[in-house]
């Protein structure tokens, strides 16, 4: 078996103009029943269950996880199973949104009436707008498309696109409505980048009690060297008596003095800090300490507590080990 490149590449573009295409069409037919499918979506007390069969199905389940990642409850549940046991997880408090290509998929059509009687909402993308799953909507968004991008015409493939399409735009359209922030996706998402960085804590990463390096400003230099060597930060606090931070040496300071031929050995980590260092708050994101380090072009920042005491200290390979960085 070959393949003409030519002819792929011919192929492939083609299929990508159908659908493109197809759902260009879909944005002259939105209307009203859209709007009234968002406000139905929206004050609906339970839990948006997506239904379909075959490749609607496949595209069902998508949705109904982009739903319920963008703040709108949702699941997916599928016909088939539903007419033998699963349509108990449905209740009147629930909302069905229902995706057929036809309208006139058999084991979909058969359980529409219990739904009916049940008082359950149902709602349409179906690109069948006179079949069975439209009359009993309450509302029918329109998908269809004038055809596939399957050269027999047969293989749902434009007609998925656009069910994907309407919807992501219900998606987007109740989180705007919903005032979804990017807090909330990664409330959903704590395993991924994005949830990481904006639910990691400093007190989550940072090194406290016995690992966090810190001396008092009369403590000899010798003793602010294996302070630093025993915790392995490359650098160290300097507090005063109440854990207040006066100051910090680091590994570079170190090398900046013996580069000027400073005699060390009758020094006080007070006489060689660096006062005032830049600080950050136990309760900041991780995030923004990632970035204070990259402002500033430090490894390692100080972490003090509401009252500016010193309970912490935290470096990027803290950061990159919590793969916030």
């Amino acid at each position: 078996m070959t393949v003409d490149p030519a002819n792929a590449l011919r192929l492939a573009r083609e299929t990508l103009e159908i659908e493109a295409a197809a759902l260009s069409g879909l944005i002259a037919r939105l209307d009203d029943g859209f709007a009234r499918a968002v406000r139905m979506m929206l004050a609906v007390r339970g839990r948006v269950v997506v239904m379909g069969m075959g490749k609607s199905g496949h595209i069902g389940r998508k949705i109904a996880a982009t739903l319920a990642s963008t703040g709108t409850p949702a699941m997916f549940v599928h016909p088939a199973e539903a007419s033998h046991g699963d349509l108990g997880m449905i209740k009147s408090v629930d909302l069905v949104l229902a995706i057929s290509n036809s309208g006139e998929s058999e084991e979909l059509t058969a359980i529409l009436p219990v739904l009916k009687r049940q008082g359950v909402p149902l709602i349409a993308i179906t690109g069948g707008t006179a079949s069975t799953l439209a009359r009993h909507a309450d509302v029918t968004i329109d998908s269809s498309v004038d055809r596939e991008a399957c050269p027999l015409n047969l293989a749902p493939t434009a007609s998925t696109t656009a069910q994907l399409a309407l919807g992501d735009a219900l998606a987007v359209v109740l989180l705007d409505a919903r005032g979804f922030k990017a807090e909330d996706f990664a409330r959903s998402h704590p395993g991924g980048a994005l949830g990481r960085r904006l639910l990691t804590h400093v007190s989550d990463v940072m090194r406290r009690g016995e690992h966090l390096p810190s001396v008092g400003p009369s403590t000899p230099f010798t003793g602010l060297m294996r302070e630093m060597s025993a915790k392995g930060l490359g650098a160290s606090a300097v507090v005063d008596d109440h854990g207040q931070v006066l100051g910090i040496f680091t590994d570079g300071d170190l090398r900046r003095l013996v580069e000027k031929g400073a005699d060390l050995r009758t020094t006080t980590a007070g006489e060689v800090m660096h006062p005032r260092p830049l600080t950050i708050r136990e309760d900041a994101l991780a995030a923004e300490a990632a970035s204070l380090m990259e402002q500033h072009r430090i490894t390692s920042v100080l972490v003090i507590d509401a009252n500016g005491r010193l309970c912490g200290a935290v470096n990027s390979n803290d950061l990159m080990r919590a793969k916030v960085i």
